[in-house]
């Protein structure tokens, strides 16, 4: 099974908590957590996209850096690991992307990937006149659809006619073509995202669910299974999850406590209002997840709390659900979390026995 790190390449990574560890992003901290990554065998590390933070008093996400531009800087000072970078359809044309793509698998041969970002949040867009308006939320995935055809066109032949809606090119070129497939992840948990993931993607991003619940995601892996199917697509199943682990279950516990009673009420209160504006969203839908009250001061992402071993057998039973390939971590403190999975939880884990960190 494949595992990889989220890296926090927005401040204080995914913890909208006064209480938790408070940092700004930078080249040399994400440098650190992706050669720890690698160094202990892990898989692939992806970067989100963000143009607009949350505000309130920790200023959640208002530090960003760009995606592209950090993958590449990691991309040549790394070896074997994949990397992701994401795009955000809305900002960048897709011939531009796949030039981006194509020069990033020149310095990475082989290692790099693009994850689609059709946006949720309208204020990331408006601040730049660029938000097609509240519509947009019912024909995203007919723009997503688009864009990598384009895409797709000129990464396999370096030139595109494409005539569609939303993109019209002429005799549009890019060369040198890439000399490796360049991997495309999406991560819509709606029926049309999941469609779109059995049409384009490579793999497809499965929110874990609930604290300590390993396995809750599985019907959602079921979906994408099943409209996979329809495809006849091979399209991998990766869980994100966030992992709090520590000696025992009661010191994990307890920093998980600590950060919920820091919520940042303000930075979630931005969340709710951004995450509300697609009246057409269904209840399974990524802007509907995340702003769940019961766990948004993590963005309901599915959370492992406890002793190193309990998390280790935790992360084996999401291993086990049916269509599952891989696993996306996030940590409340990146390069500690690193080096305590790396030495403390992998070495449990069943599923990743046969990794050996670079160190061997």
């Amino acid at each position: 099974m494949d595992m990889g790190v989220f890296i926090p390449i927005g401040n204080n990574g995914w913890l909208i908590s006064k209480t938790a560890p408070q940092y700004k992003p930078s080249f040399e901290l994400n440098k650190q957590i992706v050669q720890k990554a690698e160094f202990y065998g892990l898989d692939f590390a992806l970067s989100m996209v963000k143009h607009r933070g949350f505000g309130g008093e920790t200023e959640f996400w208002d530090y960003n850096l760009e995606s592209f531009t950090l993958m590449a800087g990691l991309a040549a000072v790394t070896e074997r690991i994949k990397l992701v970078a994401s795009t955000a359809i809305l900002t960048l044309p897709p011939a531009i992307v796949a030039r981006m793509a194509t020069t990033v698998d020149n310095i990475a041969p082989g290692r790099f990937g693009v994850n689609i970002v059709t946006g949720w949040a309208p204020a990331e867009y408006t601040q730049m006149s660029i938000w097609p308006g509240n519509e947009y939320f019912g024909y995203r995935y007919d723009y997503a659809t688009e864009y990598c055809e384009v895409m797709k066109q000129l990464w396999e032949t370096g030139s595109s006619d494409f005539k569609g809606e939303h993109f019209q090119m002429e005799d549009c070129m890019m060369k040198p073509v890439p000399e490796n497939k360049i991997e495309i992840v999406a991560a819509g948990q709606s029926g049309k995202g999941m469609e779109f993931s059995a049409n384009y993607a490579d793999y497809s991003f499965v929110m874990g669910q609930g604290i300590n619940t390993p396995t809750k995601f599985a019907p959602v892996c079921d979906d994408l299974m099943q409209a996979a199917e329809k495809t006849g697509r091979d399209v991998g199943a990766y869980v994100l999850f966030m992992v709090i682990a520590d000696e025992t279950d009661e010191a994990a516990q307890a920093k998980w406590d600590l950060y919920r009673e820091g919520a940042d009420i303000e930075a979630l209160a931005y969340m709710g209002v951004q995450g509300a504006q697609d009246a057409q969203a269904s209840d399974s839908s990524t802007a509907k997840h995340i702003n769940l009250p019961e766990g948004a001061v993590n963005f309901n992402m599915g959370t492992l709390v406890g002793s190193y071993a309990k998390v280790a057998a935790m992360l084996d039973e999401a291993a086990a659900v049916p269509g599952v390939k891989g696993i996306m971590m996030t940590f409340d403190d990146f390069l500690v979390g690193m080096d305590d999975f790396g030495t403390r939880i992998q070495p449990l884990m069943n599923s990743r026995k046969t990794v050996k960190i670079a160190a061997e």
